[in-house]
């Protein structure tokens, strides 16, 4: 029952989503079921995705999942399946969604899922637990493919480096063999503020489980499913994710991503489909000291208009 975990941003999220006795709110990462908890105890009727087994699996052990009607649904799939999801549950509206993107602390801390450089497992990184691996992607793709990824999901500068160590040294098999060939590439030394691993396997888990096309489908399910009033709130952790989040709201409240820095943002004259809730959020000093893992986190909000939705579902 009590989460593995410290959901980040709590208190926020649940202002932000302003959950009422009867409320059908959906926790798109369900995770270890931090919001999910709150969300529940607040009255509402959970509607909860995760593609990961272990997820749902822990899941069914809530009392909520057999009361009768059941206020916590579980549904093990993907959050960009949203719409098809709740459809064949006979819902097509909801009061709010909350996203949590990236991976989990549960994922994070068991060595045998593969996604933590700081312990040695093998070399996996799948949500799903289904599907290509990080070591499929690593032993079978050309040095300038894993360059792309590194730069472009990591966000490293030295990819063409590292994607060069990295099929020198193939087959990999463990992330503690993976996390040896970047910090050589790049000259680590030990004792060092960041650990310069912490790219790749960003970069790398990111592109296994296809994360930010998954964000960006899931953004506009939430646009169908939320009725009008309804709320969204998404929580994010790297800057890759915030952009997205960033300019889709932007993009969905009226304004218009800008050809150049130096034009005014268009508008085609379209309805507002969401109107956003103040600044982005960010964790205090005495949240990251309590939980470290919260450091980077953001929370965006928004509400839904009554605006049709800008395209057809998904």
């Amino acid at each position: 029952m009590n989460a593995p975990h410290i959901p980040v941003l709590l208190d926020e999220v649940i202002a932000a989503l302003a959950p009422r006795p009867g409320d059908v709110i959906v926790d798109a990462t369900f995770g270890a079921g931090g919001y999910t908890r709150a969300l529940l105890d607040a009255g509402a009727t959970v509607h909860a995705f995760d593609r990961d087994p272990d997820a749902i699996a822990a899941g069914r052990k809530w009392p909520e999942t057999v009361e009768n009607p059941p206020r916590l649904i579980l549904h093990p799939r993907r959050f960009s399946e949203m719409v098809a999801s709740l459809a064949d549950a006979g819902i097509t509206r909801v009061d709010g969604i909350v996203m949590d993107i990236g991976v989990s602390s549960m994922q994070l801390d068991q060595a045998e899922r593969g996604f933590a450089f700081s312990m040695d497992g093998p070399l996996d990184m799948r949500m799903s637990q289904e599907g290509e691996s990080a070591a499929d992607f690593l032993n079978t793709a050309s040095e300038e493919a894993i360059a792309d990824v590194l730069f472009q999901l990591g966000e490293e500068r030295q990819s063409r480096r590292v994607a060069r160590a990295i099929v020198a040294a193939r087959p990999l098999t463990t992330t503690g063999e993976l996390a040896r060939v970047v910090r050589k590439a790049l000259n680590h030394r030990p004792g060092a503020p960041k650990d310069p691993a912490t790219r790749s396997f960003q970069a790398i888990r990111i592109h296994v489980n296809a994360e930010l096309d998954e964000l960006e489908a899931a953004l506009d399910a939430a646009e169908h499913l939320l009725g009008e009033g309804g709320r969204l709130a998404v929580v994010s952790f790297h800057s890759l994710e915030d952009r997205i989040v960033k300019r889709y709201l932007r993009e969905a409240s009226g304004g218009q991503a800008r050809g150049s820095r130096h034009l005014p943002a268009a508008n085609d004259g379209a309805a507002p489909v969401f109107a956003t809730v103040g600044k982005a959020v960010r964790p205090s000093d005495a949240e990251t000291a309590r939980n470290p893992r919260a450091r980077s986190a953001t929370l965006r909000a928004a509400i839904r208009t009554s605006a049709p939705a800008r395209k057809e579902a998904a």
